[in-house]
């Protein structure tokens, strides 16, 4: 078993995983060299006491622009002040006050874009306009008028650039973010049980990091650049160390020793270019893993408003819905309503079927059972109960209480319900350790066992694997397994089979007829196949326009239809139409003819 320990998002696969991506960060040349020399900088400039031979501002004008020594190996500038003394005591402030920059624009733009991305709401319109305002002012404008105001301290000077940045990296990463909450994988994060807080932590930056990790390296290079424009106006600091006001005092003396402006101008234009180099090189090496697929903007679940619930009839202990309706806002503040007042059971033990065409509400009652409709969707009147509580109209944090351990989730489309960019044992053990306490090792081996379960050959192998390099069966194994994996009472399957090939649709039933039996679930199948409806369930609820016109036993219902719908699905499956004959070419069938 030692080995299972590697195979899950544990330290051990944590730490083989940063050191691949610092070995590909090296093998890239363009990486490694503006990397040693980043570190070659902030290591000088970190130990500009040890390594500068004096004080930035100790002066003698008996040296002024004498050549270089061993004492003074850049020489001396037009005060008698040492070139490389200032040169690594100028670095901190402007290197110093460039970090300041990016961590406001950071600790402010990121979180916020987050927030907003990923919950929309009063507070993603309140903090767009604001960070429309800032982006509109003009910051040069701003810069010298909080010079004017707050004195020439290029540190201070840096906060302000900060404040004025951070809308940059809302409106990118609340971008991004808008695109991403609606993928498949996070919703199937969700319905595991997972916290928005992990989800967003583990899923969402992982897209996000890309491009926050540009868009640091262009800020630090304009706060860099800024900073050294307004120093070499003369508006920065003045007498303070840095590249900027060396910039400032060389141009002033470059007809007398134009090697003053050598110095400053390289480490600034080696330094802004390592920058966007690194940053580069470092955002391949960790998007290098998986091709992650473009994002398509799908659904994602909001918090259903209060309802009143109608309590008639027997009600299945397991899952039980009454008088069921599901409205969408429209533009003109009205709603249409596209689920009405439907009923249903589901009991331990039991397979129901909900069948119909699509657009007929089967996937909307569905995902108002787990609590993830779409965004503008609500449930608008009616009851649900699973196991016994009423979730029609709970917040968010309770529905979530009930995901993974009380309803699970198996969706169509397998591929698009797993994250690109984390491996198959990584996915199955964090809902196992967030939801069941467990650690990583009993996690893994956990995963270990659901594959086993779910017939995956070779477990060890896969658990290691990034969902690109599975099968479609294969990974709609893996989220059967995933939904298996904290015990659920009720399971509910939307259109499981769709993107499967026939054989692979019939081991797919076969597990989820096998599942059931061995741990008395309770499903909701979702499906459009009468086929599969005659093979898998006990009961059967056919739907049409958003309402059930008919519901019983599934042989009574496929073999004496009483609806007039029900009937024409069944008359729409050919199987007792003969088979087409052999196809002939035009010419044979003219001759024929």
């Amino acid at each position: 078993m030692s080995g299972i320990v590697e195979l899950d998002a544990g330290a051990g696969v944590v730490a083989v995983r940063r050191r691949g991506v610092l070995r590909r960060l090296l093998r890239n040349p363009l990486g490694a060299v503006s990397l040693v020399l980043l570190a070659l900088l902030v290591l000088a400039v970190a130990l500009a006491p040890l390594l500068a031979p004096q004080g930035p501002q100790t002066a003698s004008l008996g040296d002024a622009f004498a050549g270089a020594s061993g004492a003074h190996p850049l020489g001396m500038d037009s005060a008698g002040r040492d070139i490389l003394s200032r040169l690594l005591y100028g670095g901190r402030n402007t290197l110093g006050g460039a970090a300041l920059s990016v961590a406001i624009a950071l600790l402010l733009g990121v979180p916020s874009g987050l927030y907003a991305g990923y919950y929309a709401g009063a507070f993603d319109s309140a903090a767009t306009w604001v960070a429309n305002l800032v982006m509109a002012l003009p910051a040069m404008v701003v810069l010298l008028a909080s010079r004017a105001i707050l004195g020439s301290d290029p540190w201070v000077l840096m906060i302000v650039l900060g404040f004025l940045v951070a809308p940059q990296f809302f409106r990118m990463v609340r971008g991004i973010v808008a695109d991403v909450r609606g993928e498949a994988y996070v919703d199937a994060a969700r319905v595991s049980g997972l916290s928005d807080t992990r989800i967003v932590a583990r899923h969402v930056l992982t897209v996000v990091r890309g491009p926050v990790i540009i868009q640091v390296a262009l800020v630090a290079g304009l706060a860099i650049g800024l900073q050294a424009g307004l120093e070499f106006l003369g508006v920065g600091g003045g007498s303070t160390a840095t590249w900027g006001a060396m910039l400032n005092e060389a141009f002033q003396n470059i007809q007398r020793a134009p090697i003053l402006m050598l110095w400053p101008g390289l480490a600034l234009g080696l330094t802004s270019g390592a920058l966007v180099l690194l940053a580069t090189a470092l955002r391949d090496a960790l998007e290098d893993r998986a091709g992650t697929p473009p994002a398509r903007p799908r659904r994602r679940g909001t918090a259903t408003a209060p309802v009143a619930g109608d309590a008639g009839g027997d009600r299945a202990e397991l899952l039980s819905i009454r008088g069921l309706a599901v409205a969408y806002a429209r533009p003109d503040s009205t709603e249409a309503e596209v689920v009405h007042g439907i009923d249903l059971d589901v009991r331990p033990g039991e397979i129901v079927g909900l069948v119909g065409e699509s657009g007929s509400g089967k996937t909307q009652t569905a995902f108002s059972a787990l609590g993830i409709l779409p965004d503008g969707g609500r449930v608008s009147r009616g009851s649900i109960i699973v196991a016994g509580q009423e979730i029609a109209g709970l917040p968010e944090r309770r529905h979530r209480a009930l995901r993974g351990t009380t309803v699970a989730y198996v969706p169509q489309e397998p591929m698009s319900n797993l994250d690109p960019a984390f491996t198959i044992g990584s996915q199955l053990t964090e809902p196992m350790r967030h939801v069941l306490g467990l650690s990583r090792r009993q996690a893994a081996e956990r995963a270990l066992d659901l594959l086993r379960m779910v017939d995956i050959p070779d477990p060890e192998q896969v658990l290691r694997r990034y969902p690109h390099q599975i099968s479609g069966g294969m990974a709609q194994r893996v989220l059967i397994a995933g939904a298996m994996s904290c015990d659920p009472e009720l399971l509910i399957a939307d259109e499981p089979t769709t993107a499967l090939d026939v054989r692979v649709q019939a081991e797919i039933l076969d597990l989820l007829r096998r599942l059931q039996a061995e741990r008395g679930l309770g499903v909701l199948l979702v499906t459009h196949n009468l086929g599969v409806v005659a093979d898998l369930c006990d009961r059967v609820a056919v739907m049409s326009a958003g309402r059930i016109v008919e519901t019983g036993a599934a042989d009574r219902v496929l073999r004496d239809p009483q609806d007039p719908y029900t009937r024409r699905l069944l008359d729409a499956v050919l199987d007792d139409v003969p088979a087409r004959p052999p196809w002939r070419p035009v010419e044979a069938r003219s001759e024929t003819a």
